[in-house]
């Protein structure tokens, strides 16, 4: 993370809590629930991993087969990167490209993220709509998946649906924030 993120970041959470507190208090409850979700995740990304153990050491040393771990660790490894999204996004730990940040003057780079946010949190909330309709549908027909374990769908798409909800609403946290410090500012 660059210096200039690491201040945008300062200045977006510099809104004052008098001015604010419903936003902070939203703010602080998603932050609660990330810091949870976030060590949730990382346990079922190591129970994936024990999963994928389990069904080499099964299928090639006792030559049993394995049908079940697969699917058990692809749910795991979806619920934890969905879930975890939000978390990653509260930190901007996502994956960014600096160089055209570098090139642009700081006001036209501030509003470049924020333009980016927007598309973000329009593009989430799509998502966790259409996954919420997803969830419904599996839960009210029952559906399965195809395999002999045949798990019910609507497990992963309710992870799926939670997790870029969460997402959503901390973008919208942020976009918040940047607009509220913008208003101080002013």
């Amino acid at each position: 993370m660059s210096v200039a993120e690491r201040n945008l970041i300062l200045d977006a959470s510099a809104v004052p809590a008098e001015r604010a507190p419903a936003l902070r208090l939203v703010g602080a409850l998603l932050d609660v629930v990330n810091r949870v979700v976030a060590v949730l995740a990382s346990v079922a990304v190591v129970a994936a991993g024990v999963v994928l153990t389990h069904e080499a050491v099964v299928r090639y040393v006792f030559q049993q087969p394995a049908d079940w771990q697969d699917e058990m660790a692809v749910f795991l490894l979806v619920g934890a990167t969905f879930m975890s999204a939000a978390y990653v996004q509260a930190r901007r730990g996502h994956v960014a490209i600096d160089a055209v940040a570098e090139l642009l003057p700081a006001g036209v780079d501030r509003v470049r993220r924020f333009l980016a946010d927007v598309a973000s949190f329009a593009f989430c909330t799509f998502f966790a709509w259409k996954s919420w309709a997803l969830f419904h549908e599996a839960w009210e027909d029952g559906m399965v998946t195809h395999s002999a374990w045949a798990p019910p769908l609507w497990i992963p798409y309710s992870v799926m649906s939670l997790g870029m909800t969460l997402l959503a609403v901390q973008i919208a946290l942020q976009i918040l924030e940047v607009l509220m410090s913008d208003r101080e500012v002013a």
